[in-house]
């Protein structure tokens, strides 16, 4: 039957199936270095540069919401050495980290669709014009999505680092800003998982734009284009 499944991987050998790979790759990584990530962030105070140095400790996590993430600092007023002040981040940056992931997880979904489609049943694929059209079309808005979500979370992404850098939080902490109690930068988040987002996030928009052209060749809009040689023949003298 024709409509039966037969494997056939020679599509992986093609620009289509090839680029559909990577494709299925990048957008696996590309929402699972962030949807899983938490970073700890810290700084240090020492009351009244005698006292014992306490580190003050913060986590956040995907989605970032970092004004959810409180943290106690002590208010190093005399008489008072337990007395300790609640602070939160600043900041709520979970929808271009949703988004991103959203659009990652559909990506993914979608590749492993198509390539089913190209590896089981390319011969209905190639047979149909509605196949590559409809793929040629979804390609294109994937293509606008990762733009836009990669951009958004890009920006995101600076802010993040900025509220969670530990040189931001000491200019934050009351006790910090006075000049009787000394507060040091402590250890920096690991950013780097998100860091690799954002590069995975501009691949795949290379990607995917690229695939557009290699899935418009198989269009009629494209076939219609380029003359048969029977057609040259003919209209030589």
């Amino acid at each position: 039957m024709m409509n039966t499944f037969n494997l056939d991987i020679r599509p992986l050998k093609e620009p289509l199936g090839f680029i559909r790979l990577l494709e299925w790759v990048f957008a696996i990584f590309a929402f699972a270095s962030i949807s899983g990530y938490s970073g700890t962030t810290s700084f240090n105070v020492q009351c009244r540069k005698t006292e014992p140095v306490r580190e003050i400790n913060i986590t956040f996590q995907y989605p970032f919401r970092l004004n959810e993430n409180s943290y106690s600092v002590p208010t190093c007023k005399v008489n008072a050495s337990g007395e300790t002040k609640e602070y939160q981040l600043t900041g709520n940056y979970s929808s271009s980290a949703e988004f991103f992931v959203a659009v990652g997880v559909l990506a993914f979904l979608y590749c492993t669709a198509t390539l089913v489609l190209y590896l089981g049943y390319q011969h209905l694929y190639r047979e149909s014009n509605r196949g590559p059209i409809i793929d040629l079309l979804i390609t294109g808005i994937f293509t606008f999505l990762w733009l836009v979500s990669s951009s958004a979370w890009g920006k995101g992404l600076t802010d993040v680092k900025h509220n969670t850098s530990p040189t931001s939080l000491v200019t934050v902490a009351d006790a910090c800003k006075d000049q009787h109690n000394n507060c040091t930068a402590g250890a920096l988040p690991a950013l780097g998982p998100l860091n690799s987002s954002v590069i995975a996030g501009f691949l795949n928009l290379i990607l995917w734009a690229g695939n557009c052209w290699f899935i418009f060749k198989e269009t009629p809009f494209h076939k219609s284009s380029v003359p048969s040689a029977t057609q040259q023949e003919g209209r030589q003298p």
